[in-house]
């Protein structure tokens, strides 16, 4: 098999039918992580726990997946992704989000059963490492995992490598063909179907020297400020409809660095190591784009993994491949590309 594309959905998959004995090279002339997978945030966080669906449903399997895909990868690669399960600090603003909080405290109790938790605490439980919070509490998960966007794709392709695969720039297709090209795939899905299915939001990230590896994550004023276990500390993102330049920084980030100090002030004087900027590849479902490609006969997709890809992607591989390997479709409606087609205007009656 082929896959065009060697972001996180692209590698994912080529591992996964590796590991059930398929033969797989991946087509991509930026090589690993080279768009939005090579990013620094990597905050691998679930949706809130209410009004339950499908997308949410699969995110918690895919999250649940995670730690033994990520273990198998750097196994059998020798390549550190980055992986843990440290948890995340969320503030609440008002009383009435303390009070949506705890309820739903309890509903993540039926949803996520032992597997996690997501309980509302006083922040000073968690001392000086602790986000803001004007009510005094914060909301703590155990399901939020962290990861290492640019290492986690570095190796997924030492796996890969490992396993017999071959990541190129260019090259035949052989076989059946993933289509995993990110934001300009989507572009040219657009083009190729005349409408709008799908494209790209810019975002915007920075990496601090600052070492707190073990500690758990924060959202914070819309914001995720992830530890990484290199002893960085990644702060991200912004999501920007309308850019001119999609892969430069600018005030924007700056302006994202200063509410992050507002945020933790803890934070401040950090050296700042890195500044980031990059397009997400967006469906217009907003969720994840998988299943039969909708102008490539015999091909597929798997697309659009936005801010989730990461979290969603051990589940995104293993339904790719039962439907390119096995013949097996078990892609929830939402995904399908169909989803994301324009729906066509309903005639008026007279």
């Amino acid at each position: 098999m082929t896959v065009r594309g060697a972001g996180i959905f692209g590698l994912s998959i080529a591992w996964t039918c590796l590991r059930r004995g398929a033969t797989a090279r991946v087509i991509d002339p930026g090589g690993p992580g080279a768009g939005s997978s090579g990013g620094l945030v990597g905050a691998l966080a679930p949706h809130v726990p209410g009004n339950w669906n499908a997308k949410k449903a699969f995110q918690l399997e895919s999250l649940l997946m995670a730690q033994s895909f990520w273990a198998e990868v750097a196994e059998a690669g020798g390549f550190d992704p980055g992986y843990a399960r440290t948890g995340r600090l969320q503030s609440i603003a008002d009383d009435h989000r303390l009070d949506l909080a705890r309820t739903r405290s309890k509903t993540a109790q039926d949803l996520w059963k032992d597997h996690a938790i997501w309980e509302v605490r006083p922040a000073a439980d968690f001392g000086t490492w602790a986000p803001s919070s004007t009510t005094g509490y914060l909301i703590h998960d155990t399901l939020t995992a962290r990861m290492h966007p640019h290492r986690a794709c570095h190796a997924l392709a030492a796996a890969i490598a490992a396993r017999g695969g071959h990541i190129v720039p260019e090259a035949a297709e052989d076989g059946r063909v993933v289509w995993a090209t990110g934001a300009a795939g989507l572009f040219a899905l657009n083009q190729e179907m005349g409408a709008s299915v799908g494209g790209a939001v810019k975002g915007q990230a920075l990496l601090l020297d600052y070492d707190v590896r073990d500690l758990p994550q924060f959202f914070a004023d819309t914001l995720h400020i992830v530890p990484h276990g290199d002893g960085t500390l990644a702060i991200g993102s912004t999501s920007e409809r309308d850019w001119d330049t999609p892969y430069s920084t600018d005030a924007q980030l700056d302006s994202l660095h200063a509410r992050a100090l507002t945020a933790m002030p803890i934070l401040a004087g950090a050296p700042i190591l890195d500044r980031w900027a990059g397009l997400r590849p967006r469906a217009r479902s907003r969720a994840p784009m998988l299943g039969p490609h909708p102008t490539r006969p015999e091909a597929f997709i798997a697309n659009g993994g936005f801010k989730i890809g990461f979290g969603m992607a051990p589940k995104v591989a293993e339904v790719m491949a039962d439907l390119v390997l096995d013949g097996k479709d078990t892609i929830p409606a939402d995904f399908r590309p169909e989803a994301s087609f324009p729906k066509p205007a309903t005639p008026r009656t007279p």
